[in-house]
């Protein structure tokens, strides 16, 4: 008997108990699609987490933070190590800052605004992505440029009486600073400490560009990129390197922040590991992702445990409908085996509508998922922002069904219902020919 044969076979069987059949379809759809939604939470919620991690961020960057020495104390990274950085293989670029070491407050007429202050190396920082907004590029001591965020911060001076700030935090109009910042004049206040006493020195600076405004609002912050000249001239007025107002430090010209950009994603790996064995301290995006896939793929696991458990309830129905089916089948099973069938071919037949029943179910299930799963996605904004009355996260993903987990969830289902029939088909083998015709099983 063909295959073809056979499946001709079971198509006219099942079509003789239409109802039982669809009861069963029915049931192990629901399990297959109860499966794929409950999976899809953790795949859409991890989905929505690492676009949220790499949002603004670059895969192939390194913050390198110092180096650990024998002593265990960390030593902060001179140039010296930095030509040990352009050095290894892959590396794209090497940018390096020293930051002022006070916030200093910068005035543009009656406009004030603290901000970081910096001195970058714009070569490698313009290889690295660095873009402007507006402007140009520094090309003398006293030019500076601004971060994006920096005039949003300029604010007037308010009365004592009155609040310049809303409740939420943002700057009142009134107080708010509306013109262009581009060829301004600012003066930059640096604070000096000596015996207790403080001191402060204004050095005019002129704005000639403002940075590009990054990918996430909760990256714009308050900088100014200011020449090494006018470092040299903060630390000749407070007598510290990098212009402390309290304490001393090392002479050697060291670096605040310096970050490694690679070639290429697949580059990042085998540099921090080289880094890692040289003792350096090193962060990059990927230790996190590393957590963050280790955490949801635990979740993942569990969820699809859990769905399996509605497969295998729904996959008792199937054993009771074959067991069903091999019993009204009796007759049919003793002729077959009278005309001289074999038990490899009448088993066959039972595994083979078993497993037919459980393809149509994962596929009718399969598609019942993503139907739910986009319904989700788009009324579960609504239902959350009516019944908290907040606002739903922007880009959060609630539900996700990438074709691997159907796939998965289909093989799932379709084993289990292979087993399920499995113990009907071996007792369908073992009916006697003379029972079965007299209809005794």
């Amino acid at each position: 008997m063909s295959l073809k044969d056979q499946f001709r076979f079971v198509k006219q069987n099942m079509k003789k108990n239409k109802r039982q059949m669809f009861m069963t379809i029915v049931a192990t759809a629901i399990g297959c699609a109860f499966l794929i939604v409950l999976a899809s939470v953790g795949f859409g919620l991890h989905k929505a987490i690492i676009k949220e991690m790499l949002e603004g961020r670059l895969v192939t960057e390194i913050d390198v933070n110092g180096k650990e020495n024998e002593a265990g104390s960390i030593d902060q990274l001179t140039d010296r190590h930095i030509e040990y950085f352009e050095a290894l293989e892959n590396v794209k670029v090497v940018t390096r800052r020293q930051n002022l070491q006070q916030t200093p407050s910068f005035t543009i007429g009656e406009f004030t605004a603290s901000a970081e202050a910096f001195v970058t190396h714009f070569p490698s920082e313009l290889k690295a992505g660095f873009k402007l907004s507006e402007g140009r590029l520094p090309e003398k001591d006293n030019e500076i440029i601004v971060s994006h965020a920096f005039s949003k911060d300029l604010s007037h001076k308010a009365p004592d009486a009155v609040a310049p700030y809303h409740k939420d935090g943002t700057l009142k109009s009134d107080f708010a600073y509306k013109d262009g910042v581009v060829g301004k004049t600012v003066d930059m206040e640096v604070l000096k400490i000596n015996d207790g006493q403080e001191s402060r020195a204004v050095f005019p600076l002129t704005i000639v560009g403002v940075a590009k405004k990054p990918a996430k609002d909760w990256l714009s912050i308050s900088n100014v990129y200011i020449s090494e000249t006018i470092l040299q001239e903060v630390e000749k007025f407070t007598g510290t390197p990098r212009g402390n107002p309290e304490k001393n430090r090392a002479k050697e010209k060291t670096y605040d922040s310096v970050k490694i950009y690679t070639k290429n994603a697949q580059a990042v790996s085998d540099i921090l590991e080289k880094l890692d064995a040289d003792s350096y301290i090193t962060y990059s995006i990927l230790h996190e992702m590393k957590q963050v896939n280790r955490l949801f793929m635990i979740i993942k696991t569990g969820l699809l445990f859990i769905g399996t458990i509605a497969i295998i309830i729904a996959s008792i129905g199937i054993y009771n409908t074959m067991t069903m089916v091999v019993t009204e089948r009796a007759p049919v099973i003793g002729i077959m085996k009278a005309i001289g069938a074999k038990p490899k071919t009448i088993k066959s037949i039972f595994l083979l509508e078993s497993s037919y029943i459980g393809f149509l179910g994962a596929a009718i299930g399969s598609v019942v998922a993503y139907g739910i799963s986009s319904l989700v996605n788009f009324s579960f904004p609504l239902v959350f922002e009516h019944v908290f009355d907040e606002t739903f996260p922007e880009g959060l993903l609630f539900s996700y069904i990438p074709w691997t987990l159907t796939i998965s969830s289909m093989a799932i289902c379709f084993i289990v219902t292979i087993f399920s029939g499995w113990r009907p088909a071996q007792r369908a083998t073992k009916i006697d020919v003379l029972g079965a015709i007299r209809r005794e099983v």
